[in-house]
């Protein structure tokens, strides 16, 4: 029982840390777009904060590549989880994309 309870503890936490990188992304990728969109609002020459930008984009690589590393621990944490005898038990409740499944088809919708 306490291995299960532990695993639901690395599960949660990984959970959180995935979010956290997503958002970190996400706000990141704001700000690059903040920083060329206000560059030319204000009427500004390209070479104006051209050292920021690759900063910025260089930081949304790095969280990137974070990112897929977090991936690649939680499907390394599947074998750990079979290690330790826990094969059967279920742990998180994101849906996953079906292994070997054809990519959606269709049209986007576009809602109000």
């Amino acid at each position: 029982m306490k291995r299960k309870i532990v695993a639901h503890q690395v599960a949660d936490q990984l959970f959180a840390a995935e979010a956290a990188i997503d958002r970190a992304l996400s706000e990141t990728a704001r700000l690059t777009t903040m920083l060329s969109e206000g560059r030319v609002e204000a009427g500004l020459s390209a070479t104006v904060g051209q050292a920021v930008m690759d900063r910025t984009c260089a930081s949304i690589t790095a969280l990137s590549t974070g990112r897929r590393e977090l991936v690649e621990a939680h499907e390394a944490l599947e074998v750990v989880k079979a290690q330790i005898g826990l094969r059967a038990v279920a742990i998180g409740g994101l849906v996953k994309p079906e292994e070997n499944a054809p990519p959606p088809s269709g049209r986007l919708t576009r809602v109000a």
